[in-house]
């Protein structure tokens, strides 16, 4: 396949290198006819001299000389070019005069082909020879250029790809941890609910595993992931009065997965005060196209943040730079007494 498009690619570029040069051929010699009255036969041994002229430089000077830095060295291979076809053209090629028209009849014939080899006939045809290779030089860089910026865009992509698949394999193990530690305090309880627990988890996971895999998933799916956790935490809780989830607005619209639950998960870590009392508060709002993500809980000052504890935070900061580098704020705010995230982003419909 990937053979099968390289061949395409050429035959495209073959293509269209032939049509361009009918038509400046034609464009070319409908000129000298309108000047002169006929076309000599010589036009095609002038035309040929300068498709080498065009295509050596275009293949062999630019790439082996100009694009490996040797300036100099090209400067003097192209002066040393012009000099030797100007030659064959002045010289080597025979004049219009010694020929018969290859179309229409002459009618006053320009003093111009009558002139012997001077340099005031030269001189504009090594301006001329000139001018091709600078056109062919031209091509070739802006085309160099543009393969070299692709190329950057490719592996830019690449790049965000892979640290996205870094930070999204580093999440995954992170959020393991801390339910696992929820339904451990439910088992040395002996609660109930830990059954409950073990199957909530289960989802959670089939969540993280195989919908997490995808680009983007649906916002619905999203935030059923985020009750689930939620539903989760409330069952470890001697008091859940204190959890409050709001959500207000349509749901139609995709999001990248798992990008919301460290902030939840981070309340939660934290949101129980030094007197045991829970103090969450987690509001959603869609509204026109825009996302706005609100955590409020309260803080304990007996729970100190180890260095291990806003891997979660950190990941996601990172996740958003590089999926919404222009498309989201997010504002943070941690007086000690308590801590606030508010988050604001672009989605994208769901619509086809």
């Amino acid at each position: 396949m990937i053979k099968l498009n390289i061949f395409n690619k050429k035959i495209s570029s073959f293509i269209i290198h032939i049509v361009s040069w009918i038509l400046i051929f034609a464009i070319s010699t409908s000129q000298i006819y309108l000047r002169i009255g006929f076309i000599p036969n010589d036009i095609f041994y002038r035309s040929s001299i300068f498709l080498i002229v065009f295509y050596l430089n275009y293949s062999i000077f630019v790439p082996k000389l100009l694009l490996k830095k040797e300036f100099l060295f090209y400067i003097s291979t192209v002066l040393l070019a012009s000099v030797f076809f100007l030659f064959i053209l002045e010289f080597v090629i025979p004049k219009p005069l010694n020929l018969k028209p290859l179309i229409g009849n002459p009618r006053d014939f320009p003093e111009d082909f009558n002139r012997e080899h001077s340099i005031f006939r030269a001189f504009p045809m090594f301006i001329l020879l000139l001018l091709f290779f600078t056109l062919s030089t031209s091509i070739k860089l802006g085309i160099e250029w543009y393969k070299s910026e692709k190329e950057k865009v490719i592996i830019e992509a690449q790049k965000v790809s892979s640290e996205l698949s870094f930070l999204k394999a580093q999440l995954n193990p992170h959020f393991l941890f801390n339910t696992l530690n929820s339904i451990y305090a439910l088992a040395n309880k002996k609660s109930d609910n830990t059954s409950e627990a073990i199957v909530t988890l289960s989802e959670l996971m089939r969540y993280s595993i195989y919908e997490a895999n995808e680009n983007t998933v649906s916002l619905e799916k999203e935030i059923e992931h985020l009750k689930n956790y939620i539903s989760l935490q409330l069952l470890r809780l001697k008091d859940s009065s204190g959890v409050r989830l709001n959500i207000h607005g349509l749901l139609n619209y995709n999001i990248e997965p798992l990008l919301l639950i460290s902030f939840i998960e981070n309340a939660f870590k934290y949101g129980t005060d030094y007197r045991g009392k829970t103090d969450i508060r987690i509001k959603i709002t869609i509204k026109d196209s825009e996302l706005n993500l609100y955590v409020f809980n309260t803080s304990s000052y007996k729970k100190e943040k180890t260095e291990n504890s806003g891997i979660g935070l950190k990941n996601i900061k990172n996740r958003l730079n590089l999926l919404y580098p222009n498309t989201h704020s997010l504002i943070i705010n941690d007086d000690k007494k308590s801590y606030t995230v508010n988050l604001n982003l672009k989605l994208k419909s769901n619509k086809k």
